[in-house]
């Protein structure tokens, strides 16, 4: 049967994880949930660990990496878990989020349209959370592009970067875009957002599981710094973005940016100024909307475009650069990093 949009705007609450849902795929939780679902699993200790899957339907490796963690456990969790699973309608034709949707990533706490239906659930879901004092949250997520798996926070507090690296050496700070669950959470604990890679890998399953299963056992997240050798730490600066209504292209068919093939490649490298992104299509009518990734961040100049190349024009590190035109059309084209220190200081490139 199809969900009636209003149920899976409703937050379901169930206690215990049926056992049927431990080897259900994404794609068929539809036939067992109602929608939107808040499970309250038992463990040995308080304080419950908070996971969140499936804010974007197509990103299955959170729900995967949960049923790994439930099965290796047979519900004797070493601590309570609290997990949402969100986007159940989205799951059911493995897409990011219907058109008949709000990107369910992008309807939390700091955004600022508050009338949206999914704004409203996910207002719910943290009022829910909030009252359990969770010990962390951990929301998991897969990119359409070749990435590194990496961790992002919203706060440099030792706590969150001791929790990041717990599942990766590379952690991003963001501040855009907003209404993510990771800002949201980060009023109430230390939270993180996992990039995972491409969903239906099984090395980002195991990495994803492994990390649950260690913020499980963990007695506390120490408020000592992490060692400067154990981080490596970038600040996002800007959003790449295409106009509306501009084509694009990755084969050198004619399109309003004709994009390099391996442009997803380039994500995670240190790039220096002159590299090659593209060319401009025949018409040359439209350039690259470049938005900023905070409130503080300075918007220099990030493209040039002599002679129709779409080239950088100052050193910077690419992340979740894809080469997907729908996932460009809801989200981005990527993001342009800077490594910073710990308080934030962008760094000296040499």
């Amino acid at each position: 049967m199809d969900l009636d949009l209003t149920d899976t705007l409703r937050l379901n609450h169930v206690n215990g994880f049926p056992e049927v849902l431990l080897n259900a795929l994404s794609t068929d939780l539809w036939r067992h949930l109602p929608g939107p679902t808040l499970f309250h699993v038992p463990g040995k200790h308080g304080a419950p660990l908070f996971v969140s899957v499936l804010l974007h339907g197509n990103e299955s490796t959170g729900w995967v990496a949960i049923q790994s963690v439930l099965r290796r456990h047979h519900a004797n969790l070493p601590r309570e878990l609290l997990l949402f699973v969100g986007n159940v309608e989205a799951a059911k034709h493995n897409v990011r989020t219907l058109s008949t949707q709000h990107d369910y990533n992008r309807s939390w706490p700091g955004i600022l349209d508050d009338v949206r239906s999914e704004v409203q659930l996910m207002r719910e879901v943290v009022d829910a959370v909030r009252v359990e004092q969770p010990v962390a949250s951990i929301d998991v997520h897969n990119n359409t592009g070749h990435n590194p798996h990496y961790a992002c926070v919203n706060r440099l507090d030792d706590r969150y970067l001791q929790l990041a690296r717990l599942f990766s050496r590379t952690v991003v700070y963001f501040e855009r875009p907003l209404g993510v669950q990771s800002a949201a959470l980060s009023e109430i604990c230390p939270a993180v957002t996992v990039e995972c890679g491409l969903a239906g890998g099984p090395e980002g399953v195991a990495h994803a599981a492994d990390f649950v299963q260690a913020a499980l056992a963990v007695d506390h997240l120490p408020d000592r710094p992490v060692p400067s050798g154990d981080l490596d730490l970038m600040q996002t600066h800007a959003i790449i973005k295409v106009p509306s209504g501009a084509t694009v292209s990755f084969d050198g068919n004619d399109a309003d940016f004709q994009f390099r093939s391996d442009l997803d490649r380039l994500n995670f490298s240190e790039l220096e100024p002159g590299t090659l992104f593209g060319r401009l299509g025949s018409r040359r009518l439209h350039r690259l909307i470049i938005e900023p990734g905070g409130p503080h961040a300075s918007l220099s100049q990030y493209f040039t475009y002599h002679r129709g190349e779409i080239r950088l024009s100052q050193r910077a590190i690419p992340a979740m650069l894809t080469c997907d035109s729908h996932a460009i059309r809801l989200d981005c084209l990527g993001y342009l990093m800077h490594r910073i220190a710990r308080d934030g200081s962008r760094l000296v490139e040499n």
